[in-house]
């Protein structure tokens, strides 16, 4: 049994995650799904998840998949490909221009996927993160038409990423390069991707420890917040001459 999580209730702690499924640590109406409670979820190192329909259910698995910025795997077709359109005066890289946007896309249907997590209550949740500077995203576009991006959640100098979606191929893998050189720059040393996939292990992703990564998140959230504004209405394809 896992405890239900009344809308003045804290977390539990962490350690008392189930093992199977690994890391689910409480259950929520979906309409707790506030900013205040978002941000007391990310400071201690637990995200939602959960479809449609369901409960809100909140994880903290152990262990936990992230990636090191200074660790982003960058293949040599890849490193071409990032050359090319930091090059490319019709491809723009930018930061927080379009989040709902990159959310909607990120929540469209993919091939051998029957729905999606990211529910209206996640979109109006993490929307109202952005609305004051705690959720971010970057964007790839050729003119008007967003091409792919990625999005997460940034407290202190530690970025919790969400998801990310490709309109053309290897748009995600620009948006993320972009992503971890701005935050090299910044001085955040790792990226939260909550759970394994092959997908990450390609690009470096790796697993650490709850305890770890708890300990990690916890300086971090501490540390002076990044300016975003210094990125915001700026073309960002020179950060792709860093890989």
């Amino acid at each position: 049994m896992i405890p239900w999580l009344t809308p003045d209730a804290p977390f539990p702690p962490v350690a008392s995650a189930l093992k199977r499924p690994n890391g689910l640590l409480a259950a929520s109406s979906p309409a707790d799904l506030t900013v205040e409670r978002l941000i007391q979820a990310y400071r201690a190192g637990i995200f939602p998840w959960y479809s449609e329909g369901e409960p809100a259910l909140w994880w903290s698995p152990d262990p936990r998949m992230v990636l090191f910025v200074d660790e982003l795997h960058v293949s040599r077709s890849l490193r071409k490909h990032l050359r090319a359109i930091a090059a490319d005066p019709g491809l723009d890289l930018r930061a927080d221009g379009a989040f709902e946007a990159v959310m909607r896309a990120c929540a469209a249907p993919r091939p051998g996927q029957a729905g999606t997590w990211i529910t209206e209550q996640m979109l109006a949740g993490y929307c109202g993160l952005a609305r004051i500077g705690l959720a971010h995203c970057v964007e790839l576009w050729c003119g008007e038409q967003l091409l792919g991006g990625i999005y997460g959640v940034c407290l202190g100098r530690m970025f919790f990423g969400e998801s990310m979606f490709s309109r053309a191929p290897n748009a995600s893998k620009v948006a993320l390069a972009a992503l971890a050189a701005l935050l090299l720059r910044e001085g955040v040393a790792m990226i939260d991707c909550q759970q394994n996939s092959a997908h990450l292990v390609s690009l470096g992703g790796r697993e650490i420890a709850r305890t770890q990564f708890s300990a990690r998140v916890a300086g971090a959230v501490q540390m002076t917040p990044i300016d975003w504004s210094r990125y915001q209405g700026t073309r960002l394809n020179s950060l792709l001459s860093d890989h």
